[in-house]
């Protein structure tokens, strides 16, 4: 892919896109005010544990169903436009789930609003993905993506958890979450006024209807025609789904069952996202040298089959202890963001089609919101919270089987590693 004023390359961050990452990063912050506290806030003000899952599967659900629009309409109508409209809806439905949802104390009302609020962030950054793809080099991909989940992580996990554990005490739970909107805002101002659209980031030229939805098809029936997209996708569910189940389990778990304070556990939390800004980066430059599937493989879906574990029974020899805690969460972050090269597989896994392949890829991440809180909801009152960590260890090793039979081309190995290396053969 020739390279744009967008794609010039510092370290693997295409510098024109400097303003989207950024945004990411704030965006992120908005996003992630509640996730480490909200569930235990839930069943604060009445709702059971089984409630409070339900009502992140509903959100998970929602996020899937927008991930997957981000990717073919950010193809069609440009990352720009989409990612405007995933800030507006960001900010009504945020409003109305505060006033509606969580003011009136109504779990009918938190299902609708939390989940359609659950469309705005992936139109927002899955479509500066596109952005991405369209703008990066090949051979440079996963340490693009790389920088765009470092962002990621400062914004969910480092400033999105640490904000709160500061502003619970002083402001509150409502109050903490009407402070949210801010970032929400400067996210949209300073992603879409510092950026603009090179001819090669901008949407398809498709004039017809029938056009736009044969685009949109793609989204899906790429997933059918191409066996490696569909194992990849399955594995990239798998990538984080544990994430998204231990924000609804764990807050409830160190607090309740651990002893450890709210801001105690947010700390904690924040240090997973913490590690995974530095190691996205990092493991996305040795995935474009050492090979994306071998890592994943071994590192991610492996690594995260222990780690899990450990985050469970680790705490519970060590209970109360800040330090102990706090290292187990550095450690499942490293292994957690063993997998960015998944992201750059997706586009490379069907070139003609970047974008579909990317819907499928958004598909993927937002269906990890929905399984894993899923999981707990389904699990958790027969088996406990031991059960559910064993069944998420469990899905791991599946993981790492069926990377064995995803078979592509890496761009930028050498012939060598080519020749050497099974899991980078065409079929």
């Amino acid at each position: 892919m020739p390279l744009t004023s967008s794609s010039r390359i510092m370290f693997g961050m295409p510098l024109g896109l400097l303003g989207g990452y950024i945004a990411v990063a704030l965006f992120m912050t908005g996003d992630g005010i509640e996730l480490a506290f909200l569930s235990k806030y839930l069943v604060k003000i009445g709702f059971s544990e089984s409630q409070a899952s339900l009502v992140f599967s509903v959100y998970g659900f929602m996020v899937a169903l927008g991930s997957w629009m981000a990717g073919v309409c950010a193809e069609i109508y440009g990352p720009r436009r989409l990612m405007k409209w995933g800030a507006v809806i960001w900010v009504v439905f945020h409003i109305l789930f505060l006033l509606l949802g969580l003011e009136a104390e109504s779990l009918s009302m938190v299902l609708l609003l939390y989940g359609i609020r659950g469309i705005g962030y992936p139109l927002f950054i899955y479509s500066f993905v596109v952005w991405i793809a369209r703008t990066a080099p090949d051979n440079r991909l996963a340490s693009a993506m790389g920088w765009f989940w470092a962002m990621y992580s400062v914004g969910i996990g480092f400033f999105g958890t640490y904000i709160p554990s500061y502003t619970l005490p002083l402001i509150g739970f409502m109050g903490t979450l009407w402070f949210s909107l801010i970032w929400i805002v400067a996210a949209a101002l300073i992603g879409l006024l510092m950026m603009r659209e090179d001819e090669g980031a901008q949407g398809k030229a498709l004039s017809s209807t029938k056009d736009k939805l044969k685009e949109l098809s793609l989204g899906i029936t790429l997933l059918f025609e191409n066996r490696n997209i569909s194992l990849a996708f399955i594995v990239r569910i798998i990538n984080q789904h544990s994430l998204f189940g231990f924000m609804v389990i764990m807050p409830i778990f160190f607090t309740d069952k651990l002893g450890f304070t709210t801001p105690e556990w947010l700390r904690i939390w924040g240090a997973v996202f913490i590690t995974t800004i530095a190691t996205n980066v990092l493991w996305g430059i040795c995935g474009d040298r050492f090979g994306w599937l071998r890592q994943i493989r071994w590192f991610g879906c492996i690594g995260m089959a222990i780690t899990c574990l450990a985050f469970y029974y680790i705490p519970q020899a060590y209970p109360g202890n800040n330090l102990v805690a706090i290292a187990i969460a550095i450690i499942y972050g490293v292994t957690l963001s063993a997998f960015v090269p998944m992201s750059a597989m997706f586009p490379v896994l069907a070139p003609e089609h970047r974008g579909a392949a990317i819907s499928i890829h958004n598909l993927s991440v937002g269906l990890s919101n929905f399984v894993g809180p899923a999981i707990a909801t389904l699990l958790l009152p027969w088996v406990g919270t031991e059960g559910v960590i064993w069944a998420y260890s469990s899905i791991y090793l599946l993981g790492a089987v069926l990377t064995f039979f995803i078979k592509f081309r890496q761009p930028g190995l050498d012939s060598q590693s080519v020749a050497d290396s099974p899991e980078t053969v065409i079929t």
